[in-house]
């Protein structure tokens, strides 16, 4: 039950931080929706920081990894939002935002997730 408590507190902090991010920087008029990519690179290099860190000598414990990568990385990014987006972009005839920012989403993404382990080396 305290691991279910953890993951619910974590999810509810980091979804209203991804909420605040995106009222913001979401703004229909300039295209790209910025808060929710600004989310996502976030989050990627906290999962790689707090992932990197539980693994190398247990620096975090299993509580700990509970609260932030699964609560706190789950709640604050959205690949809900993220493909919705998308969505929009398509049914407009978007192609050149919905590439940048469908590409660019996933390299910046991967890339945050190794830099934050990379960080912690």
């Amino acid at each position: 039950m305290k691991q279910l408590a953890l993951v619910f507190f974590g999810g509810g902090v980091g979804s209203v931080l991804r909420y605040v991010i995106g009222k913001w920087l979401n703004n229909t008029e300039n295209g790209i929706p910025y808060g929710t990519f600004l989310a996502n690179i976030l989050g990627s290099l906290f999962i790689g920081v707090i992932l990197g860190l539980a693994t190398k000598s247990d620096s975090l414990t299993q509580n700990q990894t509970l609260l932030l990568a699964t609560g706190f990385c789950g709640g604050f990014t959205t690949f809900s939002t993220f493909a919705y987006e998308n969505h929009v972009f398509l049914k407009s005839g978007d192609f050149t935002s919905f590439a940048l920012y469908t590409i660019g989403s996933f390299v910046v993404g991967f890339l945050a997730v190794f830099a934050g382990i990379y960080l912690v080396k």
